[in-house]
């Protein structure tokens, strides 16, 4: 038996930070957008029955990182501060509050 420390809470954790991605290559990827968008509800559904609210949240966070590591990307090469392609993006939704 190993003496290593098994630490079942990070092998969750990049289980969850794996359907995060598998939800976005569906979207992203070259086949039909409808499609891709069944398929990203079809792993938010797989998260919500394997790891409930607690696992749907990490899967947002993680989503949310993700989101804003690019647009901080994004605003480097334009020399901007990263809110403003954030509110660009989000600019129909900031509207409406």
């Amino acid at each position: 038996m190993s003496t290593e420390k098994f630490d079942h809470g990070e092998r969750i954790r990049s289980g969850l930070r794996m359907r995060a991605y598998q939800a976005v290559a569906a979207v992203v990827s070259d086949h039909n957008y409808e499609r891709g968008i069944a398929e990203a509800r079809a792993v938010a559904d797989t998260v919500g029955t394997q790891a409930g609210a607690d696992g749907l949240a990490e899967v947002v966070v993680e989503l949310s990182l993700k989101l804003a590591e690019a647009l901080e990307q994004i605003a480097a090469e334009d020399g901007v501060p990263a809110a403003d392609p954030a509110e660009v993006w989000f600019a129909d939704v900031i509207s409406e509050a």
